[in-house]
């Protein structure tokens, strides 16, 4: 086959599959329903149904104070009241994904995130100052939108092993296309056109005023390590509390397994730029 017919090929396969390739509300062999709730790891947690601005009704879990969770028992006293949202089920469901209703796109999970940030301002049993986002992967790139989107609701901001974009990722995936479609300046890019969610954090980065922990796991096999690099330096460029640390041996969805620094990392980082009340108290003893 020639590289037009590889090309013609791996367009036909991204315009046609390509949220299914972005968005996995379903893990093989598992029903859309989750059988697993934050019950089973002892989390306290209460079901929340929200409406997204467009008219979608969204299931969500708010997962309470867990001081004596194994794994996060060492950073419960950086975590009292802070809530992380934005991907995955130990947070705010992604639209179509678990009970929630709607389709996947980039314009509605946008909308589904800030649906979950205006759920968590409102509460009056969480210290609302002290709100952080923490994304994985895709989660990243939402996080990173929600947190620009909100400077004076979000503290701050965690990404771990996220993309620059996926019109980057579609050159990771199907490698002979990376000519065609990317966010750098390399290249023709002439099927930037084509993909509906291009989730390009790396535009986004440079826009965000509040503290930014970037977790780096150097043996991601699905993200390149160098994405993560990348938004780093845009970041750092324009923003001085910002912060890249990398785990050697870490992968896609086990960094945070592969190191006690891990924890002790965000421990230190939640400390530094989002001190609990009693904490901010007595910095202030004294100064003047």
């Amino acid at each position: 086959m020639e590289l037009a017919e590889f090309v013609m090929a791996g367009m036909a396969l991204l315009v046609t599959f390509q949220e299914k390739l972005i968005y996995v509300p379903v893990l093989p062999g598992l029903s859309k329903s989750y059988p697993i709730t934050p019950a089973r790891f002892r989390l306290l947690y209460e079901d929340v149904w929200l409406t997204s601005s467009d008219g979608v009704r969204l299931h969500s879990w708010f997962i309470k104070p867990f001081p004596d969770f194994r794994g996060v028992a060492d950073i419960s006293r950086s975590c009292r009241n802070l809530v992380a949202c934005v991907k995955s089920i130990r947070g705010f469901e992604l639209l179509c994904y678990g009970a929630s209703a709607g389709f996947p796109s980039q314009h509605g999970i946008t909308l589904d995130a800030q649906a979950a940030l205006d759920h968590l301002v409102q509460r009056t049993d969480i210290d609302t100052s002290r709100i952080v986002v923490f994304g994985r992967s895709l989660g990243g790139a939402v996080g990173a939108v929600v947190t620009r989107n909100n400077p004076d609701q979000v503290a701050a901001l965690i990404l771990e092993n996220t993309f620059t974009s996926i019109l980057d990722m579609a050159g990771v995936a199907f490698p002979f296309l990376k000519w065609f479609i990317g966010s750098s300046s390399k290249g023709l890019r002439v099927l930037n056109f084509v993909v509906r969610s291009p989730w390009s954090t790396i535009d986004v980065i440079d826009e965000i005023k509040q503290p930014v922990l970037f977790l780096s796991g150097l043996q991601d096999e699905i993200v390149p390590p160098s994405h993560m690099e990348m938004l780093y330096v845009k970041a750092a460029a324009h923003n001085q509390q910002c912060l890249f640390v990398e785990f050697p041996t870490g992968k896609h969805m086990d960094t945070w397994l592969v190191s006690d620094r891990y924890w002790t990392t965000i421990q230190e980082f939640l400390e530094k730029n989002v001190p609990d009340k009693k904490d901010r108290d007595s910095s202030r003893v004294g100064k003047f």
